[in-house]
This record gives C-alpha cells, sequence and structure tokens, in this order.
C-alpha cells in the first residue's frame, strides 16, 4: 500500500476526506481554476465540433486532465500539503 492510499484511507476514516475536499474546492474556485478548466474544455470542444465524430466525454476528460492538473496554484498544492499534515500529526498525538 502506498503512502497516498494510506492517506486517502485514514482521511476516509476519520471523516476528514470532505473537509479537504470542501477546502480544495473552494480555493480552485478563488483563485480562477475551475473558470480555467471551464474554457479550456469550451476550446476543445470547438475546436473537435468540426470533426466528423465530434468528442466524447472520455476523450474530453483525458485531454482536459493533464492540463487542468498544471493549472492548480502551488500555493493550493502547499495549503492541501499542510492541511494534510496537520491531520496526520493529531492522528499520531491522539494515538
Amino acid at each position: 500500500m502506498t503512502v497516498s492510499n494510506t492517506v486517502d484511507q485514514y482521511t476516509i476514516m476519520s471523516g476528514d476526506r470532505s473537509k479537504i475536499k470542501d477546502l480544495l474546492c473552494n480555493r480552485l474556485t478563488e483563485c480562477g481554476w475551475r473558470d480555467e478548466v471551464r474554457l479550456l474544455c469550451r476550446n476543445i470542444l470547438l475546436e473537435k465540433s468540426n470533426s466528423s465524430n465530434g468528442v466524447t466525454v472520455e476523450q474530453l476528460i483525458a485531454e482536459v486532465t493533464p492540463k487542468a492538473r498544471t493549472l492548480v496554484p502551488d500555493a493550493v498544492k502547499k495549503e492541501l500539503l499542510m492541511k494534510i499534515r496537520t491531520i496526520l500529526a493529531e492522528n499520531e498525538a491522539e494515538n
């Protein structure tokens, strides 16, 4: 089991996963990431709409996901990492 899986399982069991998820959603909205990804999706759909097959949801996700991940600001990543570390530290202190 990887560290990522272990952290994921712990946050699910402790109920902290929803807090982390809410924090991430709020920060991504605040920094304009969601709007950037929405625009990216629109542009891809416009580009592909002229093709005979169009684009499937799976194709759109495959194309957008790597680009969207690179658009997440470092400050958001650092804040989430700090939050996860705090949660894990609190867990260790309890045990």
